[in-house]
């Protein structure tokens, strides 16, 4: 089991657009496996790369109960969202101690690159799709935070350097 360090924000590679994965190899495989790893030990529903420093396009989800269900996905691309919002507070290891109520479409497909290369589209619903959303926000180099009003985020941040 590695679990392994997650960047500090205001780090910039927090506000770095990830790279594509070119291919699934066994590197890129190993790379989810210490994933799913510190996402278990954090607890938390989903991971991205460049949360611990890793710049590359690739995420891990598991929103479910009985945990052991991690979805891993390489270059994941939403490709529809519903019109149907979903409030849930949020929060990020990367900026410790503070959550927020963010609303993001209840259900969206994404189409990913699974642990055998190949070409998926699934759907998620509720947290799972919260999660998914979440984590391609940060492939994208944006944080939860990037969708509160500057006055919510600014004091988020505040009450975070003081944690």
């Amino acid at each position: 089991m590695t679990v392994r360090p997650f960047v500090p924000w205001p780090d910039k590679r927090l506000r770095t657009v990830a790279a594509p994965v070119e291919a699934v190899t066994d590197e890129i495989r190993a790379i989810w496996t210490d994933m799913i790893d510190t996402m278990e030990a954090m607890p938390g529903v989903g991971l991205a790369a460049p949360q611990i420093g890793v710049m590359l396009r690739l995420a891990v989800v598991d929103a479910s109960d009985t945990r052991g269900e991690a979805v891993r996905m390489a270059n994941p691309d939403i490709l529809h969202a519903s019109v149907q919002l979903r409030d849930h507070e949020e929060g990020s290891p990367n900026l410790p101690g503070v959550w927020a109520k963010v609303s993001r479409p209840r259900a969206v497909t994404v189409a990913y690159l699974d642990e055998m290369g190949t070409r998926v589209e699934r759907d998620f619903v509720g947290l799972w799709a919260t999660s998914v959303q979440h984590q391609v926000d940060h492939l994208n180099g944006r944080m939860y935070f990037d969708r509160l009003s500057k006055v919510k985020r600014d004091m988020l941040i505040r009450k975070a350097r003081k944690t």
